[in-house]
């Protein structure tokens, strides 16, 4: 080898160029697959031994300092420190060559970098989807926390962020959880197509070795081969799928942010966060900022930003592997760490989350929120719909001149828009009325609200 862990130069005969090898070198970052390297190389080692290719004490010596490279990475030991190896993977042969002698240059009988990476990426993206889903469920969790700890809240719903019909504090909550829900279904149907194994591709038209791919993929826990060796080390479709899913993530997390954001403002005085997850002003003594949530509405612009990159490197690539390739490392670390660090701060923002639940008991009856309500109660009175939105608008208006709420008008100065009027219409404007007449599955009576929470509980129970 011409430096160590560089895995080429026998046909070249001069070194590279500082800035190129700069340039060109991944070590820096892409030694975060050392480990599922380590493991995919064990099992190629069984693999060659299985097939002839290596003697079976060969194999044992292999992995023997394999798992010796594990457990020193493990230690804590600083075996990365001073390297000039140019990947992950040059480090990890050139270390074991170093090592155990001529066993280690055995190892790469039958297999390229580029089926190499591409099999150390999908082992290492595998785990991380299974960190991520782990921490959508702890996030679900704290909705579903902050929803039973205020179950009977009442907050006024938004459309154009205009007051629109009250509903159940817990079935904001539950619609945020239902975004996580559908989040999690994504990352697992991701990960179908993550857990493909593309090792025995070679670099691009496969091996002359019969090494069982497998049995490989069944050591190392994968669900299949790749069918094609081209699309096999050139596929990068599962990185792509992957930041997709979690730009959606970062979306959702950015929703409940700013609707936090405009709730605790001092303008709504919906929600107070705890000092924990609250930060000051360097100059005005009397501020509480909510910078967490608004870390993570910013974030997610971070992670958009490496779905379109990824699109953008590998929308021109001809078949197989190009170098341009290298750049789906980064992006898909920084979006995993982005979203990791994301939820772990929603969950704790949300366990810090307190309700005032007479401020938005008031909200929800402010603003003519129950005027659907007595356009429904028309409805049901025999008038049509269109003329009973026509009527209850004009309600509206004769309210607004006087400043008063629907319901502050009796019975007989609301006969005055519509005959259709009875005693029973301030019953139906009643805040607890509109609320419970939302009973179809979805809605936001309390009843429903409360079925949904328990199957809410359930989920996370199972």
């Amino acid at each position: 080898m011409t430096k160590s862990g560089q895995l080429w130069g026998g046909r070249f005969t001069e070194k590279p160029d500082q800035t190129f090898a700069e340039f060109n070198d991944s070590f820096r970052f892409d030694r975060r697959l050392f480990a599922a390297d380590v493991r995919a190389s064990i099992a190629h080692a069984n693999s060659l031994a299985r097939a002839g290719v290596v003697t079976a004490d060969e194999a044992t010596t292999i992995t023997a300092g394999l798992v010796e490279l594990l457990s020193a990475a493990d230690s804590g030991t600083a075996i990365f420190d001073g390297s000039d190896a140019e990947d992950v993977h040059s480090f990890i042969e050139g270390t074991l060559i170093a090592a155990i002698g001529d066993a280690g240059r055995k190892l790469h009988t039958g297999r390229s970098r580029n089926d190499q990476v591409a099999t150390a990426f999908r082992l290492w993206l595998r785990d991380e989807i299974d960190k991520i889903d782990d921490l959508i469920y702890q996030a679900q969790a704290a909705l579903v926390g902050l929803a039973e700890r205020h179950s009977t809240a009442i907050l006024p719903g938004y459309t154009h962020l205009q007051r629109a019909q009250p509903v159940m504090f817990a079935h904001w909550c539950l619609a945020y959880f239902e975004m996580l829900k559908r989040d999690r279904g994504r990352l697992a149907d991701a990960r179908k197509r993550v857990n493909i194994l593309p090792l025995g591709s070679g670099a691009l038209a496969g091996t002359g070795f019969p090494v069982d791919r497998d049995a490989v993929a069944e050591e190392l826990g994968f669900d299949g081969v790749t069918a094609n060796s081209l699309d096999g080390v050139s596929d990068r479709d599962f990185a792509v799928e992957f930041t997709s899913a979690c730009s959606l993530i970062m979306v959702h997390l950015s929703r409940l942010a700013e609707d936090l954001i405009i709730y605790c403002s001092s303008e709504f005085g919906f929600v107070s966060l705890s000092d924990a997850v609250s930060s000051g002003s360097s100059l005005m003594p009397q501020k509480k900022n909510p910078d967490a949530l608004e870390l993570l509405r910013g974030k997610a612009g971070r992670v958009f930003g490496h779905q379109m990159g990824l699109l953008a490197m590998i929308k021109g690539l001809p078949l197989a592997y190009n170098k341009d390739m290298q750049e789906d490392k980064e992006a898909v670390f920084d979006t995993a760490d982005t979203v990791n660090i994301s939820l772990r701060a929603a969950a704790i923002v949300l366990d810090n989350t307190a309700v005032n639940e007479e401020r938005t008991r008031d909200a929800a009856t402010a603003g003519y929120l129950n005027a659907t309500e007595l356009a429904d109660y028309l409805v049901k009175k025999g008038v049509p719909f269109r003329t009973a939105h026509e009527t209850v608008g004009r309600a509206v208006l004769y309210a607004i001149d006087r400043g008063l709420e629907l319901h502050e008008l009796g019975p007989d100065e609301l006969r005055q828009f519509s005959d259709a009027i009875a005693d029973d219409v301030s019953e139906a404007l009643d805040l607890r009325a509109t609320l419970a007449a939302k009973g179809t599955i979805g809605g936001t009576s309390p009843g429903r609200v409360a079925e949904a929470l328990a199957a809410a509980r359930l989920y996370l129970e199972r």
